[in-house]
């Protein structure tokens, strides 16, 4: 019982460290990529279109990686299952179901760094004077 709640919590900080990462990604991509969100808000794109583009570039990243671990999780999970004397098959159910669930939990923390990025009036501001900078040189 207290192996079992070990794991549990230890899960859970893996999770949330993960997120954590997965934060400290997003805020350094939105910053990096600040001139073109600038330039979208300018364009007249809606911040629901800047999310979209923040999430459906992630959510790539976060499905790769998941279709590359099934197979080292199916390989570990079964030589871990053999080990006992009841044993059960794996259904390819309990990957995806986790797979969605990473896709989530990932796209909450994505949402919350883009939503800020995509609102924020500063980036658009920034842009705005950039181009009457230039325009005002030549």
């Amino acid at each position: 019982m207290r192996t079992q709640k070990a794991f549990t919590y230890l899960s859970g900080l893996a999770i949330f460290v993960a997120c954590l990462g997965l934060l400290g990604l997003i805020a350094y991509t939105t910053e990096v990529r600040t001139k073109e969100i600038g330039v979208r808000k300018v364009l007249g794109a809606s911040s629901g279109d800047i999310l979209g583009l923040l999430l459906k570039e992630f959510a790539i990243l976060i499905i790769i990686a998941s279709l590359l671990a099934w197979p080292a999780a199916y390989l570990f999970t079964r030589s871990y299952l053999d080990r006992f004397a009841y044993r059960i098959d794996l259904d390819p159910g309990v990957f995806l179901v986790g797979s969605l669930l990473i896709l989530l939990i990932a796209f909450c923390t994505i949402s919350f760094q883009a939503i800020r990025a995509a609102m924020s009036e500063r980036r658009q501001t920034r842009v705005i004077q950039q181009f009457s900078c230039q325009n005002c040189a030549s």
